[in-house]
């Protein structure tokens, strides 16, 4: 047989180069994307409460992407009460948590050796309340308070605050009825009249109460913001070891954060939506309405809508540690109150929507 002729010869070199310039392209091709994988940061988060309307601040960023465009795998659990988020996140079982800056404040100065802090202001307003009826003798009145039997459940951040509210307000409550409540019975003892009012946030007790047939009409709903207490609400706050170890990850998360939020103000039908897909015994319309009250009420204040999403104004934190102090004995008030950083927060002109 003869020799093959050299085109031939140059032609099958010219083949075998191609095909080991195309495995090359693959295996990096492959290599980046075990790159990407490998890069995702895994994120526990922990809510402050189960997945309701106000959830879905946070799962519009995993739906749109923002939180994987970010390097980010984050997996968002239910909470026991915007309380108990605290320790959760201080023990590192949980990286991230949302829940109460003042019960931080307070922890803060309980435990001085967890530099646990807030990185993110969600409730420029807190949701703080006590709701009642009219037909058991509450008003707008905070006087029509005394001589009332609350439901109180221990845990609750909105009782936690009962101390500031009937010392600004001047109430005297030794005549008062205080009954430690589980969450899950305290809009049912007030709808069946066993108590007169309740403590817990109004984007949670009114649409409770709503949805258990109980007349718009009947409730009123105490909004301790509007009753001279100058709290703040619910933070994002990281742990230590994650915020020393991965400070990156957390301009990142609150980056993703930032645009969640955004997406859901502008569209909260898909925010609702989406918290029922986690929450199969929800109803789209009551978390609507709960999602759509929290931001109203809690998330776009006047304050957020002129100065941006996320920070704080500091003669108003001040305000807020004055009015902690008059029922709370700090062992350190400023390093107490130093619960709050905006390190990690996104540019202001990100963050003004």
């Amino acid at each position: 047989m003869p020799a093959p002729s050299r085109p031939t010869v140059l032609g099958r070199l010219r083949a075998c180069a191609g095909r080991l310039v195309l495995a090359a392209g693959l295996a990096s091709a492959l290599g980046g994307l075990a790159s990407t994988a490998q890069a995702q940061t895994p994120v526990r988060f922990t809510l402050d409460w189960r997945f309701e309307g106000p959830a879905a601040l946070f799962l519009m960023g995993i739906e749109k992407g923002y939180f994987k465009a970010e390097g980010l795998d984050v997996t968002i659990d239910t909470g026991n009460g915007s309380r108990e988020a605290i320790p959760r996140v201080a023990s590192g079982t949980y990286d991230v948590g949302f829940g109460d800056v003042n019960s931080l404040i307070r922890f803060r100065d309980e435990n001085p050796t967890i530099d646990l802090k807030a990185v993110m202001m969600v409730y420029d307003k807190p949701p703080f309340s006590i709701v009642g009826r009219k037909s058991r003798g509450i008003t707008s009145d905070a006087k029509s308070l005394e001589g009332k039997k609350f439901g109180a459940p221990a845990a609750d951040a909105a009782f936690a605050q009962w101390p500031i509210f009937k010392a600004v307000n001047k109430l005297d409550d030794s005549k008062m009825r205080l009954e430690n409540v589980g969450f899950p019975v305290r809009e049912p003892m007030l709808a069946s009249g066993e108590v007169d009012a309740v403590f817990g946030f109004a984007n949670s007790s009114y649409i409770n109460l709503k949805s258990r047939g109980v007349p718009v009409d009947d409730i009123v709903v105490m909004l301790m913001s509007d009753y001279g207490v100058e709290l703040y609400g619910n933070v994002i706050m990281v742990s230590p070891k994650f915020a020393a170890e991965k400070p990156e990850a957390v301009r990142g998360l609150l980056r993703a954060i930032t645009k969640s939020v955004k997406d859901t103000v502008a569209n909260p039908e898909l925010g609702a939506q989406l918290v029922i897909k986690r929450n199969d015994v929800a109803k789209v319309d009551v978390e609507l309405e709960r999602l759509r009250m929290t931001l109203q009420q809690n998330v776009m204040t006047p304050w957020v809508k002129a100065n941006g999403f996320g920070g704080i104004d500091k003669a108003r934190w001040a305000k807020a540690l004055d009015q902690i102090a008059l029922t709370f004995t700090f062992k350190d008030k400023a390093k107490a109150g130093d619960a709050f950083t905006d390190a990690f927060l996104p540019a202001s002109a990100e963050r003004v929507f």
